[in-house]
């Protein structure tokens, strides 16, 4: 299937590796060229030169925290090298910011949950901010937020995850339909448990409150899922593309779950 992204210039946040690297590998696969975002300089290095070697496409890489306004002007400005246009802005946006920590909120303070909210709901809000007006103006772009199925299924121990991740879906829920006859669409990819990093750094986090080991958690956690495995990144990847095509874009404002099939609600 073409999925019409041929040319188009994508912004993927959090790009380096995992659900990020996934987004943007099938978005380079489909031919289009790829601004990736990160903070560590040879993870993202490495991320960019597999990029390239899929085809012949441009592809930056730049090492910044795009919660900051420096990080994000960063960004943007590769979009623009890109383009060879100032102020043009991406075609596709990627919103992705790695979770904040696992607890108990009885051991969060006022600047943790500002530092949470602050990557989880308004980065991709000024993202949006500073990116859809000139989609509007081409009359196409796609922008995919990657959040979590905690917003769908909160777990207690991803207090602050569940609270700053569904303000941004909240918000969301509304531009996404002021929007919607401009050809600019706005999701939602939630991902439930998949073979990542932060899955596994989730497990460490997770056995501290129960007392169990990672190992137990994980084989717990497994087993919870009705698919009976944890999801592979680059099916994530593909669904993102999806949602990025010319085949979606009567799809908006829409929480797109992928969990194996843990939810356990028919809506």
């Amino acid at each position: 299937m073409d999925l019409g992204l041929q040319g188009k210039i994508a912004l993927v946040c959090g790009a380096s590796k995992g659900l990020g690297y996934a987004c943007a590998e099938h978005l380079a696969r489909e031919g289009a060229h790829v601004v990736i975002v990160a903070r560590n300089q040879d993870t993202l290095d490495q991320a960019a030169a597999r990029l390239r070697a899929l085809g012949p496409i441009k592809v930056i890489a730049v090492a910044a925290d795009i919660a900051s306004v420096e990080g994000r002007a960063k960004a943007l400005a590769a979009v623009d090298e890109i383009a060879g246009e100032k102020n043009h802005g991406p075609d596709i946006l990627v919103n992705n910011a790695g979770g904040p920590p696992l607890g108990d909120f009885r051991d969060w303070d006022r600047d943790i949950w500002l530092k949470a909210i602050d990557a989880n709901m308004l980065t991709p809000v000024e993202l949006i901010k500073a990116t859809v007006d000139q989609m509007i103006a081409r009359g196409w772009g796609r922008i995919v937020n990657i959040t979590s199925s905690s917003v769908k299924a909160p777990r207690y121990d991803l207090g602050l995850s569940n609270g700053a991740r569904a303000g941004l879906t909240g918000f969301v829920a509304g531009v996404s339909r002021h929007i919607a006859k401009s050809g600019v669409t706005i999701n939602n990819l939630l991902p439930g448990s998949f073979e990542t990093d932060r899955l596994r750094s989730s497990f460490v986090g997770s056995a501290k409150l129960t007392g169990e080991t990672p190992e137990e958690v994980r084989l717990q956690r497994m087993a919870e899922t009705p698919a009976g495995r944890f999801g592979d990144p680059d099916e994530f990847g593909a669904t993102c593309a999806f949602l990025c095509s010319k085949h979606a874009g009567y799809i908006n404002g829409q929480n797109v779950l992928m969990d194996g099939g843990a939810y356990p609600g028919i809506f």
